[in-house]
Order: structure tokens, then sequence, then C-alpha cells
């Protein structure tokens, strides 16, 4: 699986991919310069409790931290890894 991310300067979304297929995907819109908020996170049911969320979560992780940025999390999902992931929260929003 391969997980890519397109942006357009106001919105962004991460998907993940495999054999062309899309599985899933975790959108956000930047917050300014320098924070993103995800605001959606879906998997494709037949792809569910398959890691496919946790690889969009992750990215967004790696996003930040390459770029600098922090998260806002609104969607449920999102939220829910950062609780389960202490380890990431240097990417949280305080």
């Amino acid at each position: 699986m391969d997980v890519i991310r397109k942006d357009n300067g106001k919105q962004g979304v991460f998907l993940a991919i495999e054999d062309g297929i899309e599985l899933g995907e975790m959108t956000y819109v930047w917050g300014g310069d320098d924070k993103i908020i995800i605001d959606h996170t879906g998997v494709r049911p037949e792809y569910e409790g398959q890691g496919v969320g946790q690889s969009l979560f992750h990215s967004a992780v790696n996003f930040a931290r390459e770029e600098k940025i922090k998260i806002v999390p609104v969607c449920a999902f999102a939220i829910a890894m950062f609780r389960r992931a202490p380890e990431n929260k240097d990417v949280l929003v305080n």
C-alpha cells in the first residue's frame, strides 16, 4: 500500500492506494501556515481493520514533522489515534 498526498494550498488529502484501488482517505484543511486540521478519515468497508487508517494517520504525522507544522484533529479517528499513540503528541496542537 502506498500513501500519497494531494494539496492545493487550502486543503489536502492523504490517499491510501494499492494496485490502483483507493482504499481510504484522510482529508484536511490548512489552518494558517503552521497547522492542518484533519476533518475526515474514511476507509472502504472491505479494507477496514487492515491498518489503512493507521497508515494514513502515520503519513499525516510524518508530513507534520517534516514540515514543522502541527495537527488539529477534529475527526473521531484522528482524535482516537492521538490518544492511543502519545509518542505522536509532538505534532498535536496544544
